[in-house]
This record gives C-alpha cells, structure tokens and sequence, in this order.
C-alpha cells in the first residue's frame, strides 16, 4: 500500500496580524523551539510515512529555509519518498496562484500522483496536534472507505468555527456544512483527508470544470462527494487539536502547553516533534528571581530581580533585571529591558522593549485579550500598549504617533522597504 501525504501550507493566515506579514502560516514558530509545520511532517514520519509534498504559496520563503531537504525528519531521500515543496507556477494552460485548497492540489496533481500512490493523505499545515494516521488508515480500509475524514468534538459554542458532519451509527457521513451559524452539531473536521487516488484525482477535475467554485475541500468537494453517496466516513479523534488560526488560540494553545497536566504531550519520547534548530547554549537563570510555570528554550538569559510567569520564551530571549514577563509569548532574540512589563502579549522575533514600557496587561481577567508587537519593532521607554492593540514589523519610534497606542489601533512603518 503505497501512501502520499500532501500538506497544504500556502495560508496567508492575515488573523495572526503581523505574525504572518513576513512569513507564511505554518512558518510561524510555536512552543519555542518549533514551526507549526512541524507537526504535521513529525506526524507523517512518526506514522511511518516518508513520501510527502508540500504546497507553498504566500512568502515561502522562512518555510522552504526551515524544512530544506528535510533531514531533521529524516525526510532527505533522492529515491524512496522523501519530501518536495511545490510553489504556484506560471505555464500555458491555466496553472497560476491557488484560489482555493482543492485548486492548489488539483494545479500540482500531475505532481502528487506520480508513482501511482495507492492513498493521498491531505493535511493542513497550520494544526497543532500529534496523531497516528496508521490508525486511520486501517479504519479507511476495513470500512472500503473512497475517503475518511478526521473528525473532533468541539465545544458546541465554537462549533460555528468549523466545518461541521453528521453520520451514522456506522461512522458514515451523512451530512456536511462549512462554518454553519447554527451548527446541527459539534463534530467537527479537523482537516486531514485520506483519499483514494482514483477518487481524488475525479473529484478535482470535476471541480476545475464547475463555473462558479470557489475550489475548496471545505465549501465544494466534501459536500459535493457526499451527497453523490461516494463512501465517505468519519475517523473520531480524540487527543489535543488546535486551529491556531486566530491570536487567540495560537496564544490559548501555548497556555495550554503550561497546565499541569498538558494534553499535548511534547515530552513523549516515543512521538518525537522534529525541528530545525540553531546551536545555543543553554539557558541562564537568575541566582535570585521568579521564574515560575514557563517554557524557557535554549539562548535565554534572565537577570536577577526579573520575573517570568506562565510564559514561552523561544531562543535567546533576554529578561532584564526588574523586568515582568507574564502569559505571554516572546520570540527568538527578543529584549525586555529593565522595569518593562509586557503581559498577555505575543513578542515576534527581535522585539525590544525598553524600559519601563508596558505592553499588555489584565492576567486576571476572564476575557482575555492580547497585544500585539511585529517582528525586529521597538516598543519605547515609557510607552504603552494596550491590550488588543497591535504594533507591525520594523516600527521604530518615530512611527508612533502617540505615547499609548489604544485597543484596535494598529501601528505600520512609515519607512520604505529600502530603509528597512
């Protein structure tokens, strides 16, 4: 049985803000030392799948400069499997810019079905969760399943988020909607997609054919295979899963990392989540200081008298001496200078705040909102940001043009790209 994994990792992700105004989706870093790619590639080859395809659109580059010819997952084979990103192309026929997940596979399908793969498992690059698809794929076989979707439960007031499913008592979907208002239920897909060749390969063609598409899996092929009464089945999942498509839930996700009892289980030995990393040293901890329910990755250093709290400090973060750091998510080679208090917060890469600047606040408060501040920006002396407000990439402090930046502002550069 010969299995092909494509992972979809095109997603502007424009929720995320100026997370991903340099980079794509499923480029930004997670739980310090990661990329969100990594854990659908760590769940290919932990599942013994090693032929596997990924589609880039929207600022490839840090993705393609991360996975490389994927040695870390043990994926750099010139002849048995291994790993290709394909980019959009320009070419006589109608290939050009995805419009739609179903368009970006359908554009590379000459690509993906070389070698006559048995199986195609489609899968969303932007999803934290560690699943055994071997599972699956034997459920799909036993039931002669033409496709078996993965499928949670999602609490019922976060169902409407979703695409949403109805089965039988034989797991048989019997009903789909995308995104309903009011959602008939709260099982929920999760994005990953296990297809006959055969049946893929008709339903996109299909599809291109169809004036009128928007050429996604959610919105056009899985209704339309289902209500053709194509074999289509559910597969329940029920370990940690996460969309962090929004600020919110990449920030909830990383809480969820520092619960006692954290559901994702990044410490298992025998699910390993592979990465690229750069050589650090380890991290330095203050003699006297509060370092208390964190994830602090190598590179940090923390001075003494700083305090960090239920926080993710990726590598080479720097807390000075008075700093306060407190359920927030700071970056590799970000800088909180000396009486800086940044909470409930999201650093991106190379951050300074300078002393005394505030930047979030309300860990007390059951609603819970985040500060925003774009990679290589400065936060100055003395300024606040308030929760909700965002700051984008390389603001300096001339672009600021107040003191306190209120919820919903959002702060640009006013400096061309040559400045930069």
């Amino acid at each position: 049985m010969k299995i092909r994994a494509v992972i979809l990792a095109g997603g502007e992700g424009s929720r995320l803000g100026a997370l991903t105004v340099k980079r794509t989706k499923p480029a930004v870093p997670f739980a310090g030392k990661y990329r969100i790619i990594d854990f659908a590639l760590s769940n290919c080859v932990n599942s013994g799948i090693f032929d596997l395809m990924v589609l880039a659109q929207y600022r490839p580059q840090s993705l393609i400069e991360h996975i490389g010819v994927g040695a870390p997952w043990d994926l750099n084979r010139d002849f048995t499997g291994g790993i290709k990103i394909l980019t959009p192309y320009k070419a006589r026929n109608e290939s050009d810019w995805y419009v739609g997940t179903a368009d970006a596979v359908q554009q590379n399908f000459g690509f993906i079905k070389q070698g006559s793969p048995d199986l195609v498992l489609i899968l969303s690059g932007d999803h934290i969760y560690t699943m055994d698809y071997e599972p699956m794929i034997s459920f799909h076989l036993d039931h002669e399943a033409d496709l078996t979707m993965g499928v949670i439960t999602v609490p019922m007031e976060e169902a409407s988020r979703f695409g949403i499913l109805a089965t039988d008592d034989k797991y048989r979907v019997t009903s789909f909607v995308e995104k309903p208002k009011e959602p008939p239920s709260n099982l929920a897909n999760m994005g990953v997609y296990l297809f006959r060749r055969e049946v893929l390969d008709k339903a996109l063609w299909e599809d291109r054919q169809r004036k009128g598409s928007s050429h996604d899996f959610g919105k056009d092929i899985l209704p339309r295979l289902i209500k053709s009464k194509t074999r289509v089945f559910a597969y329940p999942y029920s370990g940690y899963w996460m969309d962090v498509g929004t600020l919110a839930s990449y920030w909830q996700a990383h809480m969820d990392l520092l619960a006692p009892s954290p559901r994702l289980k990044l410490y298992n030995r025998s699910w390993i989540i592979h990465t690229r990393t750069a050589e650090r040293p380890p991290a330095r901890f203050p003699a006297k200081g509060s370092v208390y329910a964190s994830m602090i990755c190598d590179g940090c250093f923390i001075e003494e008298g700083a305090t960090v709290e239920s926080s993710v400090l990726s590598p080479g973060v720097i807390v000075r001496s008075g700093a306060v750091v407190r359920e927030s998510i700071v970056l590799t080679d970000a800088e909180i200078r000396p009486g800086a208090v940044v909470e409930r917060s999201v650093l991106d890469k190379q951050v300074l705040v300078e002393e005394h600047a505030r930047v979030g606040w309300g860990v007390t408060d059951q609603n819970i909102r985040i500060a925003l501040v774009g990679k290589s920006s400065v936060v100055p002396s003395g300024y606040v940001i308030e929760p909700e407000a965002e700051i984008g990439t390389d603001v300096i402090h001339s672009d600021y043009p107040d003191s306190t930046i209120r919820a919903g502002q959002v702060i640009q550069t006013k400096r061309q790209p040559n400045e930069i």
